[in-house]
């Protein structure tokens, strides 16, 4: 999901809630507390160098079980973060603690935005000899030769 899709509808909703990819709802007395840009700067495994900007909205949780973030006040503070933001329009990814702080994707189900699970991939498939997944490999992986080392 992009930025210019959250204010969109930011604009049409009366209450912001956020649900994990497990269904559960998080605590409507969430915070968010960073919104900013990420971008990472690498070399994938088969030395293509890549960049990847994001644009990152960091949720928290306190004790202040009367807080809620209306919509409005939402577009607010996306308004302000133009600065950081720049006029690009960023994929998304969310930040959220639990037992560790967990990166996901950004969606909506006509009610609630969702968060997506993000996976790991490689970039490079072709120059690191990762067969198809239609391929069918019969011999033993790491043997001399196999196809999967």
């Amino acid at each position: 999901m992009k930025i210019s899709e959250v204010k969109q509808i930011l604009s049409t909703i009366d209450a912001v809630r956020f649900k994990l990819p497990d269904d559960s709802v998080l605590p409507l007395h969430f915070h968010v507390t960073e919104i900013g840009l990420v971008t990472k700067h690498f070399i994938d495994c088969g030395g293509t160098e890549r960049t990847e900007t994001l644009a990152n909205f960091q949720l928290w949780e306190a004790g202040d079980y009367d807080h809620r973030l209306a919509p409005q006040k939402f577009l607010h503070i996306l308004d302000l973060c133009k600065g950081v933001l720049g006029e690009d329009d960023h994929e998304i990814e969310v930040e959220y603690q639990q037992v560790t702080i967990g990166k996901y994707g950004l969606s909506f189900d006509g009610t609630d935005f969702i968060l997506t699970n993000k996976y790991t991939a490689c970039l490079a498939q072709d120059a690191c000899g990762i067969p198809d997944k239609e391929q069918n490999i019969e011999e033993p992986c790491c043997v001399s030769g196999g196809a999967c080392c």
